[in-house]
């Protein structure tokens, strides 16, 4: 046997199975390229109806208690007790503090003095003008009132309700049912300028915040509110515009208040938070915002229709923080997807997994 007989056969037998060998990895690789694109997406839909929608006007506001009293002593005494503490609660007329009240009781008395003693010159200048100090009413005016002024009696009097007031305001009580804040004096120190401390009726407390102007026809006494932190924004509670300032600021900007509740006390003086006051429209078509994407700087929303999804151009009117309102391109009992259509393309193969 030569050697081109042995080399030949075996050169058309490595070229034969290169051959096979590449067809076969092409045919995998169709197979897998096929699998690929035919692998369904899953997604979550919902069937579209006509259902009331709240149009949503959204601030930034403050919260602002209904009632905030800043309580001060009238007298520079020793702080002799204190009573409560910052964050504690108080019904209306509980004792809160008072001072050292020795001075203003020596005060009262020395007041008292003074007046029996203004009471009695009283009654000798009106003797020299031949009436009794007990009949006051057969007395011509001006003659009580020159007697008054003789006899120091109006002096006296008016020191003596001014040491009564004193002795009194040195006890501190609460004007109202609420909380205690700012509250930095200590006992035995001068109560100073400042205010003592602040009582704070926070259990239905104001939302302070502003609109535009071209924002007003959406408003009205009693429309409801929702109103969250910006420290818990998934904290929610409901109120109502209690007040709408009719004037309308340099900027253009409308100040309105809603009372909102504070039941869980998660809401404190000055808090900012975030407003939306809700209008009810009717009926109309909504879909989620998560359901309507950008194509081609187009908003398109994807229907179900035979296990594909099916790309249509939609107009939207109204929103609000979660919805749109549809006026164009789908029809009440559509199938829309409203998850997992962010990648999606049309007529590409889906499956719901509601």
């Amino acid at each position: 046997m030569t050697l081109r007989n042995i080399i030949y056969p075996a050169i058309v037998f490595c070229l034969l199975s290169c051959s096979s060998k590449k067809t076969e990895e092409k045919q995998s690789g169709e197979q897998t390229t096929t699998n690929v694109e035919n692998k369904a997406t899953e997604v979550k839909t919902k069937l579209l109806e006509y259902q009331d929608f709240n149009y949503e006007l959204i601030s930034n506001g403050k919260v602002a208690a209904m009632n905030k009293a800043e309580l001060k002593f009238h007298s520079q005494e020793i702080i002799r007790k204190i009573y409560v503490k910052n964050g504690d609660r108080v019904t209306q007329g509980q004792k809160l503090a008072e001072l050292d009240k020795f001075k203003l009781e020596i005060a009262k008395k020395q007041a008292i003095e003074a007046l029996e003693r203004a009471k009695l010159d009283l009654q000798e200048v009106l003797i020299g003008q031949d009436y009794s100090i007990n009949d006051t009413a057969n007395i011509p005016a001006d003659i009580m009132k020159v007697a008054k002024i003789r006899s120091n009696y109006e002096q006296s009097q008016n020191n003596y309700l001014t040491a009564e007031y004193d002795l009194n305001a040195a006890t501190l009580y609460a004007p109202f049912d609420g909380v205690i804040a700012n509250l930095t004096v200590k006992e035995f120190n001068l109560p100073g300028a400042e205010a003592f401390c602040t009582v704070i009726d926070n259990r239905n407390p104001e939302t302070v915040f502003n609109i535009l102007e071209s924002e007003l026809p959406y408003i009205n006494l009693k429309y409801k509110v929702l109103v969250s932190p910006f420290s818990m924004s998934s904290y929610i509670v409901e109120g109502y515009i209690s007040e709408i300032n009719p004037m309308v600021d340099k900027n253009g900007m409308v100040q309105v208040k809603a009372v909102i509740s504070n039941k869980d006390n998660k809401l404190y003086e000055g808090m900012n938070v975030k407003v939306r006051v809700q209008l009810l429209l009717g009926k109309q078509l909504v879909v989620p915002k998560s359901a309507v994407v950008l194509r081609t700087n187009k908003k398109v929303v994807f229907k179900l229709r035979d296990d594909r999804a099916a790309w249509v151009y939609v107009q939207t009117g109204q929103e609000n923080s979660e919805s749109y309102v549809i006026t164009e391109g789908l029809n009440e009992g559509d199938h829309i997807i409203y998850e997992g259509n962010i990648s999606l393309a049309d007529d590409a193969p889906v499956r719901v997994k509601n």
